[in-house]
C-alpha cells in the first residue's frame, strides 16, 4: 500500500527561512503532499495560504508552543488556525516545571482536557507529541501511559517513534493501549548505534509493524516525517532519503 507522507518543517527550518517558496517547492518535488507547521506564528496567515497552495501542499497540522494556549494566547492562536486552516493542535513539549512529579503529570492532563473542549467547539483537535524522556520511569510509573490514560480520548496520541526508541520505549505497546487515537505520528529513524543520523531504512524501526498499524488500528490520517540530524544529512538531502526510503520498503512489500 502506498502512503502520503508529509514533512515536519522543523526539518527544513533553515533551508525554510532562507527560501520559503523554493522550500515548499522543493518539498512537494520529492514526494511530499503535506507539511506541519512548528513554533511562533513568523508568518503572516495570507503569506500561508498563498505558499502551500502555490506548492500544491497541505497543512496537516501545527507543533504548538503551550504559552500559545494558555487563557491570554489562545482566542489569537485559534484565530491564526483558522486563517491557514489549520485543523491538528499539537503540543510539541511541556515545560519541566510542570511535569517533574507523576502528579503534575495527572494535573497537566486535566489541563489538556479543558483547552481539547475548547478547541473542539472551533473544528480543532489536541494532540501531544512525544520526546524519549516520557518513556521514561518516574516514581515506578511510566508519564506517557500516565498522561494519556487521564486524557479525553479525542486528544490525539501522536507518537514519534524515533523519540520513544532513545528512550528505550515499548512505543507499538503504547500504540496498541491507544488504538484510533494515532490520528497523526511523527516517522523518524532511529538506531542505537546511530542515533538520529540513519534514514528511513537504515534504521532499527521495525516500519511494517508500526505503519501497518497506524493503517489498521491507529486512525492515522498524516504520516509525519522529522529528520533533524545535520551532521549526518543537510536538511533537504535528509528529508528527500527519508521518503525514499519509505517508498523503497513499499515497493519491497515491507509495509
Amino acid at each position: 500500500m502506498s502512503f502520503n507522507y508529509s514533512v515536519q518543517l522543523y526539518s527544513v527550518r533553515t533551508v525554510l527561512q532562507q527560501d520559503p517558496l523554493g522550500t515548499l517547492h522543493k518539498l512537494r518535488a520529492m514526494g511530499y503532499t503535506g507539511v506541519e507547521g512548528f513554533g511562533s506564528f513568523s508568518f503572516a496567515a495570507q503569506d500561508v495560504q498563498y505558499a502551500l497552495s502555490d506548492a500544491g501542499l497541505k497543512l496537516v497540522g501545527y507543533h504548538t508552543p503551550w504559552g500559545a494556549l494558555q487563557a491570554d494566547k489562545i482566542d489569537s492562536t485559534m484565530d491564526y488556525f483558522k486563517s491557514v486552516g489549520n485543523r491538528y493542535v499539537i503540543v510539541p513539549a511541556l515545560p519541566a516545571e510542570l511535569t517533574s512529579t507523576i502528579d503534575d503529570w495527572k494535573k497537566i492532563a486535566g489541563e489538556f482536557n479543558v483547552i481539547s473542549k475548547r478547541l473542539q467547539d472551533q473544528g480543532m483537535i489536541l494532540g501531544y507529541h512525544n520526546h524519549h524522556q516520557e518513556f521514561q520511569m518516574m516514581e515506578g510509573q511510566l508519564p506517557f501511559q500516565v498522561f494519556f490514560d487521564n486524557t479525553d480520548p479525542a486528544i490525539v496520541v501522536q507518537i514519534d517513534n524515533g523519540n520513544a526508541l532513545h528512550g528505550n520505549g515499548d512505543f507499538m505497546a503504547m500504540m496498541r493501549r491507544y488504538p484510533g487515537r494515532a490520528k497523526s505520528v511523527h516517522l523518524k529513524p532511529y538506531s542505537a548505534s546511530g542515533g538520529y543520523g540513519p534514514v528511513i531504512g537504515e534504521d532499527d524501526i521495525d516500519w511494517g509493524d508500526f505503519l501497518r498499524f497506524c493503517r489498521d488500528q491507529g486512525g492515522t490520517e498524516h504520516y509525519i516525517v522529522e529528520y533533524e540530524d545535520e551532521k549526518t544529512h543537510p536538511q533537504l538531502v535528509g528529508v528527500e532519503l527519508c521518503i525514499k526510503g519509505l517508498r523503497s520498503l513499499e515497493e519491497a512489500g515491507k509495509i
